[in-house]
């Protein structure tokens, strides 16, 4: 059997796919890391998500539930997970995410074992596998790493518009690290896939260069695109640095020998660093430069997609799709008619992708959601507030308290979206600094975002309509010289500001009636909101994790369920 046979024979095509609708499904992204390191290498952000009817019922980023951020250890905690919601004796349809280095998953009780095939080419759907679940032989599938990215779009945006190109584009997934798709006649098909941007993903996550100027080890791999981003905004790109670079190959493998960059650097610009002191301004310039080959290079290969296929839409996924700069830009350019990203377009969206993608198959199409998923064992949250509950903590806030929010169910994704938020006013430095620097223990050039209703968007940017992907706080916009003071707190050393649009009551009622209440008893249009985690901690999950989070970081109070709590 040829290589092309064994990817027909393994594949199951939308034409020949049968599954019984009145299963649910559950999707697993839980693929074993190289080593037990403690921290991730390759793997990262194990979730599972349980589907029935195309509505997602249970979700969960395993980080939120293990307190171990980032964590890739489901095998250890599957058979928990899955007892804690009464799963176990449930049937329903399986399929599993696989990842560059691996396609198999084994439960630490070894009751769970799943494998698939090993291919050389990347499939356009479902491949079987061979699944032992608890005692007997049961179906399962897997879905690339490629495709669960992509289809992570669907609850949040519904099925793919007619004419659409979809791409992927992170570190790396199952045999790309980008992906490119096109959704036209109700039909799927491939265009390409590769590691020829690799070189671009690796700024952010593999470049020894950007890890020694962050001041990053190699266990903070995942932060450091977010570092990197904010403090490349203190630079300038440099077409004469870029050269630079180049001809040095980025410097990218200088991790043992930090002396190679200076001595170079010395040499070639006769400047005289002994260290990597991060308010140096070539280092930022160096950093503003990664961040302009990133942004324009990715575009330039979007524009030829574009131009190739000719699609009106644009999808777009995976960890590189958290760059917002790139995200702006796109948007600004007016390439295509809309742009889909969803708020776990990261690897913490792939169980959501694979489920999404089974689902689709079954019912025809998936239920749209909010982006608050995260509900593992706290389905009995509920957020009951009132005019009165609204007002005391609108009022507390006034007075530059700084407030953690632990409401209802948490965010999917990356991205504290007023759930688990940490609150505080906006128009103070001072107040985000403490915020940042203080309660979060953030370095000193990393800014916070501000979250505000769509009117109040449209008055700080002066735009006539501000984009729905800033509800999933992907955007920044450029603020007016004349308004920066009323919010300087959230305003960044550009001028930007990554704000987060709340456009209507229902997307998150207590976040509205708070943000308007401000706004019309307080004359406040916007308030800090970041994310409700302490350094080296997951964003919190339960009531317990945001008390216990709450008094680490010496916040004034927490909202839990709609109640104030003075601390």
């Amino acid at each position: 059997m040829n290589k092309k046979q064994r990817i027909k024979f393994f594949t199951i095509y939308y034409s020949n796919m049968f599954f019984d609708n009145l299963k649910p499904t559950l999707a697993i992204y839980g693929i074993k890391d190289i080593k037990n390191y403690g921290y991730p290498v390759f793997a990262h952000d194990h979730n599972i998500t349980f589907f029935d009817n195309g509505q997602v019922l249970r979700h969960i980023q395993l980080e939120r539930i293990s307190r171990k951020k980032y964590d890739n250890s489901l095998e250890g905690y599957i058979h928990g997970i899955l007892k804690s919601e009464k799963l176990l004796g449930k049937d329903f349809d399986i399929v599993f995410v696989d990842n560059i280095i691996g396609r198999a998953f084994i439960s630490e009780s070894g009751e769970i074992r799943f494998e698939a095939p090993m291919v050389d080419n990347l499939a356009s759907g479902l491949e079987k596998g061979v699944c032992w679940w608890y005692g007997e032989k049961k179906d399962a599938y897997i879905l690339n790493h490629e495709l669960a990215h992509i289809y992570s779009c669907l609850p949040f945006f519904g099925n793919f518009k007619e004419n659409s190109l979809l791409l992927h584009f992170d570190g790396g997934a199952s045999l790309s690290n980008f992906s490119a798709w096109k959704f036209k006649n109700n039909k799927l098909v491939s265009i390409e896939y590769h590691w020829n941007m690799k070189y671009l993903s690796s700024f952010f996550n593999a470049n020894a260069l950007t890890f020694s100027i962050i001041g990053a080890k190699e266990f903070d791999q995942h932060s450091v695109p977010g570092k990197l981003m904010g403090y490349a905004s203190y630079g300038e790109y440099s077409n004469k640095i870029e050269k630079w670079l180049v001809e040095n190959n980025y410097f990218q493998n200088i991790w043992n020998k930090k002396s190679c960059f200076f001595n170079t650097l010395k040499k070639d610009w006769n400047i005289d660093l002994e260290s990597f002191d991060r308010h140096n301004s070539f280092l930022q310039d160096i950093a503003a430069t990664f961040q302009h080959i990133f942004q324009r290079d990715f575009i330039k290969k979007i524009e030829i997609l574009k131009n190739k296929t000719r699609a009106e839409y644009l999808y777009l996924t995976g960890g590189s799709a958290l760059n917002i700069l790139t995200n702006s830009e796109i948007i600004v350019r007016n390439l295509f008619k809309d742009v889909f990203i969803p708020p776990c377009t990261n690897d913490s969206g792939l169980s959501i992708g694979a489920g999404a993608f089974i689902e689709q198959i079954k019912h025809g199409e998936i239920k749209k959601h909010n982006a608050y998923l995260n509900n593992w064992e706290i389905s009995s949250y509920k957020t009951d507030f009132n005019k009165n509950d609204i007002a005391i903590v609108a009022k507390y806030l006034s007075k530059g308290n700084v407030v953690g929010v632990c409401n209802g169910f948490g965010e999917s994704g990356p991205r504290a979206l007023g759930n688990r938020s940490i609150l505080a006013l906006a128009n103070s430095k001072k107040i985000a600094k403490e915020v940042s620097e203080v309660h979060k223990e953030r370095e000193w050039y990393r800014p916070v975002a501000p979250v505000m209703l769509h009117e109040n968007a449209k008055y700080y940017t002066g735009l006539k309509e501000i984009n729905h992907l800033s509800r999933y706080m992907l955007l920044d916009f450029i603020v007016k010289k004349d308004k920066i003071k009323e919010i300087e707190g959230v305003v960044h050393v550009d001028g930007t500001s990554r704000i987060q649009t709340i456009f209507e009551r229902n997307e998150n009622p207590f976040l509205f009636n708070l943000l308007e209440e401000l706004d019309k008893k307080h004359n406040i249009k916007a308030l800090i909101n970041t994310s409700f985690n302490s350094k080296g901690e997951p964003i919190v999950h339960t009531i317990d994790d945001a008390m216990s989070s709450a008094k680490k970081m010496n916040l004034d109070a927490v909202v839990l369920n709609g109640k104030l709590q003075v601390i």
